[in-house]
């Protein structure tokens, strides 16, 4: 007997060194019908279903075909995990999408510090 098991992520929101949430704070102005197409959208993503997703550089937009176009800005850490860095809709796309690579960037320089602090931590 074979058992197939669909791929399942875990979704993470970027927290800011002040502990906010860009995604949050996107979602949290949405209408209550295009929250509910984003929730949706996340919710099949973290099913594995990327198929609404480009990647160009390094993250990712997940297209949603509704309203004004709405997007999700996210980035993989690893195989498993997506973080969520923030949304918007085609009309500021560009700023957007600048706007998630800085995060990005930032969440990268960030994690290889912790990393570096607690490699030194060890050695003494």
């Amino acid at each position: 007997m074979c058992y197939h098991f669909p791929m399942v992520n875990q979704i993470r929101e970027l927290l800011l060194d002040d502990g906010s949430s860009p995604y949050a704070d996107w979602f949290n102005d949405l209408p209550p019908d295009a929250a509910a197409k984003v929730a949706t959208a996340k919710l099949r993503m973290q099913l594995g279903n990327l198929s609404n997703l480009e990647w160009f550089r390094g993250i990712g937009e997940y297209k949603i075909d509704f309203g004004p176009g709405w997007r999700i800005y996210l980035a993989k850490d690893g195989i498993q995990i997506i973080v969520l860095l923030g949304g918007g809709s085609k009309k500021g796309q560009q700023k957007d999408i600048d706007r998630a690579v800085e995060l990005w960037e930032d969440y990268k320089r960030r994690k290889a510090q912790i990393a570096k602090d607690v490699k030194k931590q060890r050695k003494e």
